[in-house]
């Protein structure tokens, strides 16, 4: 099919066009504003390392490894921090401690979709691989452009859980890199003091005494410091309203995807259908020629007599 006539088929069905666009944006509209909206809890942390009097920095005599100026990914204790944020055992506190797994099942079992998971018979029981999956989808670290913070969020449609569920989060890891550092300064220590009950040389006693000396600054400092990985900047809030999903740009996007996609469709509709048969086509006829015209007799008189001829 030419240019000029799939254009003229399109603006012959503009109409329709017009019509299905109406319509199928009415119910996605209508879709998106029913759609259950969820909070979001949010807290900004910073690296403890960022700091002089970090754990990091007194937990060793002399830093002589800085890391590169160029290399923007988190390491040291804050790497630490960020994985154990989303480990299986973040997701063994969730489902532990908050009522994540209930409202799993809860969600489940309501409908539209609970009476077809019983039909088929699916399963309904939340346990921590649907805690782990929760985070995979609904939490997330984000670096700032500007500074050193990280935003960490999580997205949930019971205000008070988010809430609860974040501030756990932020526990659990840093728990969890406390724990690391002064399970390995207490093993250090009780190595060195074995050590230094067997050893009898003078000179090896005093370099033993001074890596205990170290050992036992560091687990003071573990014990002691109130953020091992990282530091709190804004404690853990939540919003008043709810915005996830974002209602107002979903619908702009709406209004443009849908008139493409229509148009689209109805541009395949019309190349796609087949051509009339050739008993239905109008038989061609060549153009017809023009009559002749018709010459007007000439009355002339002839020489020598009276009339004309």
């Amino acid at each position: 099919m030419a240019l000029d006539a799939l254009l003229r088929e399109v603006w012959r069905q503009r109409m329709g066009i017009l019509l299905c666009c109406a319509v199928v944006y009415a119910l996605a509209a209508t879709l998106l504003w029913n759609w259950p909206r969820s909070f979001v809890a949010t807290a900004i942390v910073a690296p403890s390392e960022t700091t002089g009097i970090a754990t990091s920095s007194l937990l060793t005599p002399s830093a002589f490894l800085q890391p590169s100026l160029l290399d923007q990914r988190p390491g040291g204790n804050f790497a630490v921090y960020l994985a154990a944020l989303r480990a299986p055992e973040a997701a063994n506190v969730l489902a532990r401690d908050t009522p994540l797994l209930a409202q799993i099942e809860e969600r489940r079992a309501a409908l539209p979709l609970g009476p077809i998971r019983r039909l088929l018979g699916l399963r309904l029981q939340a346990d921590t691989d649907d805690a782990l999956r929760f985070l995979e989808r609904n939490f997330g670290a984000t670096p700032s452009l500007t500074s050193v913070t990280w935003t960490l969020e999580l997205v949930h449609r019971d205000r008070d859980s988010a809430l609860d569920m974040l501030q756990r989060l932020h526990a659990q890891a840093e728990g969890r890199v406390r724990e690391t550092l002064a399970e390995l300064a207490g093993r250090r220590i009780a190595a060195l003091e074995a050590r230094l009950r067997v050893e009898p040389d003078l000179f090896l006693r005093n370099s033993l005494y001074d890596l205990l000396a170290q050992q036992q600054r560091a687990a003071l400092v573990v014990a002691a410091d109130e953020a091992a990985a990282a530091r709190l900047v804004s404690v853990p809030m939540v919003e008043i309203r709810p915005s996830v999903p974002n209602r107002p740009l979903l619908l702009v996007l709406l209004a443009i995807v849908i008139p493409g996609a229509v148009l689209l469709a109805v541009t395949c509709r019309i190349l796609l259908r087949p051509p009339l048969p050739s008993a239905l086509a109008p038989a061609w006829r060549p153009p017809a020629e023009p009559a002749p015209a018709r010459k007007e007799p000439v009355l002339t008189r002839l020489p020598g007599g009276d009339g004309a001829c």
